[in-house]
């Protein structure tokens, strides 16, 4: 228990405050001292920063674009233009005349896809529900009904997508609600590429399906691969069981355009009536519900289907199925499409645009009229008639009552524009290339107009490849700017003047300063703590030596003085370049070979450019500063600042747990002062009452 004064009056609080002032002043010098190893750690952190960033400068500055900017030049862009990267050669060009441009395949249907006399076909609306809108292409002895119901028929399409890993369990559809159709290969991709499914045992590149439904790779899948499956069930099952007290109203199957449905409770059948959609019992039973076809929402009538009943529902819906076959840059491609009858036109188009096809699908509602265009333009199907390329008809070949029946699609070659490829003389040669657009030589031509080679009428287009100095001037004084700064923050850190009399603040003399002060003081506080660094001086000295050291570069150039760049004249600014621009363009235009070797030439001798050997100075002095004052994310075990605030941690404890063993003392010294006078007091009291009864 501690007594402040009660015996003698004097306030005891403020003295052993102002002793234990006394007593704290070598632990004040401990948090300054941590104080300043911190402000160092952060400063010496934010120069490895700058750095860093230049580090990554010069890793830019060693690639050949920086060196090799090209410019190019058309004498007549309108024809023929061109663009050009730092690989190109310096060259010219010349395209005397062009007879043919690149043109894409197309393929037109027969004819509009709209009954005539109707309103034409909604793009947007259900495609099984417009069945009278459209006007399709029968077979002889065929009616439109036979034709458009050989286009749908019934199953359930399922899209599944895995998502595999090595080492996962094989890939395995659920069949247990509905066994595959027969007779209907599903449409199996790896990676976004058809994978051929087969019977059997699958060889490379090829997949089959056992019968529970797991996927047998003739290729073992890669790590994260994405396997996607789409595929027919013969028919789906689905159950359900009522909640206790609560009824089942409606049902939604989760699959539209439903073509059949058959719903089991409790033993007794109930089948969908074709006219009404209605569910009547097999064997008489009224109606239970109605069932939506286009949305597969299954209302049932009056309260529902009582709690705590198990409700079966077996089903299909219609579907349609087509192929689209492709002659691309890549060889021939095979698409397979499954498409409910609740699909739009749009979302068919969405569809195949979407796909690996390579063909963009379009409908024209004016014309009432689709055509297939092939996304690459040029001829991909040269070799007609061979055995290795037997689809002959046109380049973009369609499957499939869908497209044949009902958007009128005719693989007859009338109805196509095969691609062409486009056709030039450059430099004297007949050429061909499969686009308008085409890389030569690290240039890119693209072909604008069809002109011919007429003398006197037709001058040829002249394409000329030329050194950019413009541009690799402003690489290189870029460079030098990122230069000059750099050494300008090192060396305003090193020649910083340090204030010795200010000293990190106390938390008592923070409380009589205010805001704007506290920053003042710290900002002289903080002022000097990296002069004379030897690491920063160190640094600074091997970087002036790299830029001012001698190249072999097999050229005029040796040393940077003799492009124009050289220090300035001025010693106080710590070893600056300037660029005599004049000089350096000269350089550059006489012999930019030799330019480039003394910034990047890659040897291990003398031969080793100013670039490599500054990249290998600042890594070597970010080491070292790391060692120093370490990462962010270091600990302080791991970098010598970082060892030494540990010290210094440690000192501040035992310093603070001395400090209560001796605040505890005075106090326990004052508190027997109080007793003793109190006793003192209570002697004084009595022998005063003694003598008063005399």
């Amino acid at each position: 228990m501690r007594i402040a004064g009660l015996a003698s009056g004097m306030d005891i609080d403020s003295i052993v405050k102002n002793l234990m002032m006394a007593e704290r002043m070598p632990l004040e010098k401990l948090k300054q001292k941590k104080q300043i190893l911190e402000w160092q750690r952060d400063d010496f952190r934010a120069l490895n920063t700058q750095l860093l960033t230049f580090r990554d400068k010069l890793a830019q500055l060693k690639l050949t674009p920086n060196y090799r900017a090209r410019t190019v030049v058309s004498s007549n862009d309108a024809r023929v233009s061109a663009t050009v990267t730092s690989g190109a050669s310096q060259a010219s060009y010349s395209i005397s005349e062009v007879t043919q441009l690149a043109s894409a395949a197309v393929r037109k249907n027969a004819g509009k896809i709209s009954k005539i006399g109707s309103d034409k076909i909604d793009p947007n609306t259900s495609l099984f529900n417009q069945k009278g809108a459209f006007d399709g292409t029968i077979k002889p002895n065929q009616t439109w009904d036979e034709a458009w119901g050989e286009t749908w028929q019934q199953g359930v399409v399922e899209t599944k997508t895995f998502n595999y890993k090595k080492g996962d369990p094989a890939i395995k559809l659920d069949l247990s609600t509905g066994a595959l159709k027969d007779g209907v290969n599903p449409t199996i991709k790896v990676n976004g590429q058809t994978i051929k499914v087969v019977t059997g045992t699958p060889n490379s590149g090829e997949v089959s399906i056992e019968v529970d439904g797991t996927l047998k790779f003739g290729t073992e899948l890669t790590k994260d691969s994405v396997v996607k499956v789409d595929y027919i069930l013969a028919n789906k099952t689905q159950s359900i069981t009522t909640e206790k007290d609560v009824p089942l109203k409606s049902w939604n199957l989760g699959k539209g355009s439903i073509a059949d449905l058959k719903v089991t409770i409790g033993g007794t059948v109930y089948e969908m009536d074709s006219e009404s959609d209605n569910l009547i019992g097999v064997n008489g039973e009224p109606s239970i519900g109605k069932v939506d076809t286009t949305t597969g929402i299954i209302t049932f009538n009056g309260d529902g289907i009582p709690g705590e009943t198990t409700v079966d529902v077996n089903f299909q819906q219609n579907y349609s199925s087509f192929g689209i076959t492709t002659h691309t840059s890549k060889g021939v491609i095979e698409e397979q499409f499954f498409i409910t009858g609740n699909d739009s036109l749009n979302s068919v188009i969405r569809k195949v645009n979407e796909s690996n096809a390579g063909v963009t699908m379009f409908y024209d509602s004016f014309s009432d009229q689709m055509t297939l265009t092939r996304k690459e333009t040029g001829d991909f199907n040269k070799d007609s008639g061979t055995a290795d390329a037997p689809l002959r008809n046109g380049e973009i070949q369609v499957s499939g009552n869908f497209m044949t029946s009902i958007l009128k699609f005719d693989n007859d070659i009338k109805y196509e524009t095969g691609g062409q490829n486009a056709k030039f003389t450059i430099n004297g040669l007949v050429t061909e290339r499969n686009s308008n657009t085409f890389d030569m030589n690290g240039v890119t031509f693209t072909l604008k107009q069809v002109f011919k080679d007429i003398p006197g009428e037709s001058e040829p287009v002249s394409i000329s490849i030329g050194n950019d100095t413009n541009q690799v001037f402003q690489n290189i004084k870029n460079f030098v700017d990122q230069y000059n700064e750099l050494i300008a923050e090192i060396g305003k850190k090193l020649n910083e003047e340090r204030h010795r009399s200010y000293k990190p603040l106390t938390d008592d003399e923070r409380e009589e300063l205010s805001e704007k002060q506290q920053e003042k003081w710290e900002e002289m506080a903080r002022s000097g703590l990296l002069k004379g660094d030897p690491i920063l001086s160190s640094v600074l000295s091997a970087m002036r030596f790299d830029m001012s050291s001698t190249v072999e570069t097999n050229g005029l150039f040796k040393q940077l003085a003799s492009i124009g760049i050289k220090t300035t004249a001025n010693y106080m600014e710590g070893g600056k370049l300037e660029i005599d621009e004049t000089k350096l363009k000269a350089a550059l235009e006489q012999d930019p070979e030799a330019v480039e070797n003394l910034f990047r030439g890659s040897g291990t001798g003398s031969d080793r450019g100013i670039i490599h050997k500054l990249y290998d100075t600042v890594d070597a002095s970010m080491k070292k500063l790391q060692e120093k004052a370490g990462r962010a994310t270091s600990t302080n075990q791991q970098f010598a600042l970082g060892r030494e605030l540990l010290s210094v941690g440690k000192g501040i404890d035992r310093f603070e747990d001395k400090m209560k063993i001796v605040e505890n003392r005075y106090w326990r010294q004052f508190t027997a002062m109080e007793k003793a006078i109190q006793r003192a007091n209570e002697q004084s009291m009595f022998l005063m009452q003694q003598f008063s009864n005399f």
